[in-house]
């Protein structure tokens, strides 16, 4: 059934918005926690870089491995339900993480957290196409990814001051228990959808998901959004994860907290991405995230600095992009998927965007081995310039009808 042909509906209050921003927030809480803490896990456990850099890599692999899974078999269930049940899912292993006597045990704790994320985040992509008219899809996706920024930057910053005042134990226990406290607010204010189109058999989607599998890859629009995910946050996880052994070492000898402190540049997506969001719907996605890729390519070169202040300055210009990068993807992610695959769509480009994450955690460690932070910056821009080159040649025929368009040039 076309949305477009239902009855005119009442569109989801404020409280909704909140709670859609909430979700973002609690996903990505505890989901790249460990960051400020890297160059003080290898002194815990006695381990290599790349091995604590596991703790960050363990957690987007689970979101990569299950994303397909929440994305292929979650049509049929209640979006709602799934978001709230996936937010408990995501608390129990950030508070056993606690528990952890060795860096296996905390790797195998985090990985547990990424396999919960997709479903907050894939279903809550589609539920907001599902709630919203299209002319303001773009606008309350921006209110999620800035949920998600805000998340993002409570995480990293909670624990290394958390880990400074106390021990990192305690500041797993303050993460699982304020995710425990986020689903229940998320429980209270989401309303549950009234727009979605009629849910597949048990049947239907065994016997179709092979199809819109080959449905979604046929579409050339949506392969270049689905590499163009891996590449925004593999750029992000990328600069996050390895400027820290960077700035911990001299001349900076940045300490825990103030390694943490960083990820208040994560603020200024807050302003940012919500305007973009506006800017998007008239200058176009296309437009939208060449601009956001090119201002974050500018932002990874500034952290060539030798000042603290320009390399601060180019944290905040590229999570910035980062962001805005983002809500042009997943909008367009909204857009050019078939309405019967939508949730699979979302969970594949969830998978690939996750990818790049985990790929991010390990990968730059070759290139810091042979040209520390320098070497890093080269490999992580070349990549930001092949997104940019997917997303000009990828996004340049218009496929939807007149009265989505809009949001594409």
């Amino acid at each position: 059934m076309d949305l477009d042909s239902q009855p005119a509906r009442s569109f989801p209050t404020p409280w909704a918005a909140a709670a859609v921003t909430l979700c973002g927030v609690c996903a990505f809480l505890q989901l790249y926690c460990t960051q400020p803490l890297l160059p003080l896990l290898t002194k815990i456990f006695h381990a290599s870089k790349t091995g604590v850099g596991l703790t960050v890599s363990a957690a987007t692999l689970g979101v990569a491995l299950s994303a397909p899974v929440f994305g292929a078999f979650t049509e049929r269930l209640a979006r709602k339900r799934v978001i709230v049940a996936s937010l408990l899912g995501i608390s129990i292993p950030t508070l056993l993480a606690a528990t952890s006597t060795s860096l296996g045990q905390l790797i195998f704790w985090r990985f547990l957290q990424g396999i919960m994320v997709p479903g907050v985040v894939a279903v809550l992509v589609t539920y907001i196409g599902e709630e919203w008219p299209p002319d303001r899809v773009a606008l309350i996706m921006s209110f999620y990814v800035s949920g998600t920024a805000l998340g993002g930057f409570m995480g990293r910053v909670g624990t290394g001051i958390l880990t400074d005042l106390f021990n990192w134990r305690v500041a797993f226990v303050v993460l699982g228990a304020s995710s425990l406290a986020g689903a229940a607010a998320v429980a209270a204010w989401l309303p549950h959808g009234h727009r979605r189109p009629s849910s597949p058999t048990a049947s239907d989607v065994r016997t179709t998901f092979i199809s819109q599998m080959r449905q979604l890859f046929g579409s050339s629009r949506l392969v270049a959004t689905f590499a163009i995910g891996f590449n925004v946050l593999f750029s992000l996880v990328g600069v996050f994860t390895w400027i820290t052994f960077h700035l911990s070492a001299a001349p900076y000898l940045l300490s825990t907290a103030a390694l943490s402190s960083l990820f208040f540049v994560y603020l200024a997506g807050l302003v940012v991405t919500p305007a973009a969001g506006l800017l998007i719907t008239r200058v176009g996605l296309r437009a939208g995230i060449a601009g956001a890729i090119a201002f974050s390519m500018v932002g990874v070169l500034l952290t060539l600095a030798s000042s603290l202040y320009v390399i601060v300055l180019g944290l905040a210009l590229l999570s910035s992009g980062v962001f805005v990068a983002q809500t042009a993807s997943q909008s367009h992610l909204r857009v050019a998927a078939p309405p019967g695959a939508r949730v699979t769509a979302a969970g594949i480009y969830m998978s690939c965007y996750y990818i790049g994450g985990t790929a991010a955690g390990v990968v730059p460690g070759a290139f810091w081995a042979m040209g520390k932070w320098p070497a890093c910056v080269a490999f992580i821009v070349a990549m930001q310039a092949v997104a940019l080159a997917i997303a000009l040649i990828g996004w340049r025929t218009p496929l939807l009808p007149l009265t989505q368009a809009q949001l594409i040039p």
